[in-house]
């Protein structure tokens, strides 16, 4: 069935934005810290209040370097269903996650790719950010990775403060650590800071993806 080429209007595009109900699908292999980041990420949207949350996650064959995948459900009334149907954000952390998994964001979500490891983004509505050469080069420790794309997550997504993710951060990562994944989390918002997403394609797809 095909998508309807129709251009949104302006008050539509706000309310694809600010839906009731918002997916987030992080997405990447075992190793990469991908179920950490949710984890992190629904306990800040949790602390921020007014909002229901919800966050699952799957493991591939292996814990280290199979498939991972962890979902986020936020929304203002009781949630019904606990995973990400229609991603309204994917975020893909290696070429097979985003292979696997863009096909099912909404017409109008957001993907959002580690540049180091994801070389071939079959949409348009895509942000490519470096996630592992940042966590390399300003940090030292591409272990970090995760955070830097948390923090991307959190400043294109503005599903919750980043002061907030800050707070969790500092509560959930070793003492030792805290340091370090702040500062890549700070890195990874800075990297976004430098995308215009308002001068991003209106829908995920163009109008040949749309029929396929």
């Amino acid at each position: 069935m095909k998508r309807s080429n129709k251009r949104p209007s302006r008050k539509a595009k706000r309310s694809a934005l600010k839906p009731s109900r918002y997916e987030i699908r992080l997405a990447g292999s075992g190793g990469q810290g991908i179920i950490t980041a949710a984890r992190i990420l629904a306990e800040a949207i949790s602390a921020g209040g007014e909002k229901y949350v919800c966050q699952t996650q799957s493991y591939g064959p292996e814990a280290r370097g199979g498939a991972s995948k962890a979902e986020i459900v936020v929304s203002y009334e009781p949630i019904d269903y606990p995973k990400a149907m229609n991603p309204d954000l994917l975020l893909a952390m290696n070429q097979t996650s985003c292979d696997s998994y863009f096909s099912d964001l909404k017409p109008y979500g957001l993907l959002i790719v580690d540049s180091t490891l994801v070389r071939q983004i079959p949409i348009s509505r895509a942000v490519a950010l470096p996630f592992t050469d940042i966590a390399r080069e300003k940090i030292g420790k591409e272990l970090v990775a995760n955070m830097v794309a948390l923090g991307a997550v959190v400043r294109l997504s503005q599903v919750v403060a980043p002061g907030i993710a800050e707070e969790v951060i500092a509560q959930k990562v070793p003492k030792a650590f805290v340091e370090m994944n702040i500062k890549a989390f700070n890195a990874g918002i800075e990297a976004a800071s430098q995308v215009d997403i308002d001068a991003l394609p209106a829908s995920a797809f163009s109008s040949e993806e749309e029929e396929l």
